[in-house]
């Protein structure tokens, strides 16, 4: 049997799916990748074969820095970073309007591009990101059935009256206005159709009998498999016709830390992601925070110079990258923006959270955490260095009520590739 994982040529999209088909491999079955050059070693460390598809005009290896991509999306990336400086709402709406050219990115090439590697390969199954837009136009247009895999909050697949882009949940540190956030709604609903204009038109380019859709961004694969835990889920009333909650997703890391950790006090893991790290003023404020309380850190500073972190202990573990999975199994609590891995990582390693969420469904998984008590939710613009001890103090208290939360969460959660492999080897008929 061979697998094929398309994914864009970003780490953090495609760690969640390369470690999905762990169970493929393991079964003895032959696994390609379908990405960019930037993540070439992620596809080799995995033992995986890689077919060369790019599907966004940026990449990403592990850190982004906006000097290290090409101009339009260095010039698209600083615009997001000074956006998350003005706040949740002009965050959102920036996201929005790069939609139209960040999402559905050469569509009839990448498709046809798509296709060709899909014929080269002959897979028997097929693993997708949610986000690869132009590489799911083909197989929609073809009528290829694949695993759609959402990354990120479930609602990054909008149902019912939700529009793709406006947060169906944020937590209580933000407090927006009725008319910007209509203002937001009606820029996300003319994007939605926009966007929808353009995959009708591509589709048609494709195939001229290709039926319109109504709504491209809650178009999904016939399996739906959302990377995120059912337990945070549970009160977005989330159902589709097919589709698994996938937990959180394990995997091998290799990185040496030195035994920092043997035998040593409580520590409190930070990360703002590939690309929310380039919030050092932030990072800054965290770890002050960190030093009034005394707490010992493990900070991943990525686009952050060390230096903007103020004095560091000698104690403490700082690098531009960490082994985020392994550092997680013995951390008191985990600073972080709210991203799709920190997330479902944390939560299935029964780690309570302080959320710090800066864009996209960021906003309803810091809310997520919020409501089941997992953890706390703070601006990260506004909050300072007083709320953020506060918060840390509550977290890694032993006595912290979100540890039972979080206990029962990740001792129900059903290991990702397991699920995964099961579902697309015998399609569901009902949603669990």
């Amino acid at each position: 049997m061979t697998l094929l994982v398309i994914s864009p040529d970003y780490a953090s999209h495609l760690l969640p799916l390369a470690s999905l088909a762990t169970a493929w491999r393991d079964s003895g079955d032959e696994v390609v990748v379908a990405t960019g050059e930037a993540t070439a070693s992620i596809v080799s460390g995995f033992g995986y074969r890689r077919e060369h598809l790019p599907l966004g005009r940026g990449a990403n290896a592990g850190v982004i820095r906006s000097a290290d991509q090409e101009a339009a999306e260095a010039a698209s990336l600083e615009g997001f970073f000074a956006a998350t400086r003005r706040g949740m709402v002009p965050t959102l709406a920036y996201q929005a309007r790069e939609r139209l050219t960040d999402l559905m990115w050469q569509p009839v090439s990448r498709a046809r591009a798509t296709l060709e590697v899909i014929e080269r390969v002959r897979p028997d199954a097929i693993l997708v990101d949610h986000l690869a837009f132009s590489a799911r136009l083909a197989l929609h247009t073809r009528g290829i059935p694949y695993g759609d895999v959402v990354l990120g909050h479930p609602s990054a697949l909008p149902v019912r009256d939700e529009v793709y882009g406006y947060p169906t949940a944020w937590p209580a540190a933000f407090s927006p206005g009725d008319d910007e956030l209509r203002e937001l709604r009606a820029l996300c609903e003319d994007v939605s159709a926009r966007f929808s204009s353009q995959w009708n038109d591509a589709a048609k380019e494709l195939d001229a009998a290709a039926p319109p859709v109504s709504d491209a961004f809650a178009l999904h694969g016939e399996t739906v498999l959302f990377n995120y835990p059912r337990e945070l889920a549970d009160g977005d009333g989330r159902t589709l016709p097919r589709h698994r909650f996938l937990g959180w997703t394990p995997r091998e890391e290799t990185a040496e830390i030195d035994d920092w950790n043997a035998g040593g006090d409580p520590f409190v893991y930070v990360s703002f992601g590939s690309f929310l790290s380039v919030r050092g003023d932030v990072l800054a404020r965290v770890a002050e925070a960190l030093r009034r309380e005394g707490i010992r850190a493990a900070i991943a500073t990525g686009a952050t110079s060390p230096d903007e972190l103020g004095p560091l202990p000698a104690d403490w573990l700082v690098a531009p990258y960490l082994p985020q999975v392994r550092l997680l199994a013995s951390a008191a609590a985990v600073v972080t923006h709210g991203g799709n891995n920190s997330i479902t990582e944390a939560v299935g390693q029964a780690v309570p959270l302080v959320v710090l969420p800066f864009s996209t469904d960021q906003f309803a998984g810091a809310a997520a955490i919020e409501r089941t008590g997992a953890g706390r939710a703070l601006a990260p613009d506004d909050a300072t260095v007083d709320e953020l001890a506060e918060a840390l103090r509550a977290v890694v208290d032993p006595g912290f009520p979100g540890r039972a939360v979080l206990a029962r969460a990740s001792a129900v959660e059903s290991r990702g590739p397991a699920v995964a492999y099961a579902t697309l080897s015998s399609p569901v008929s009902e949603p669990r």
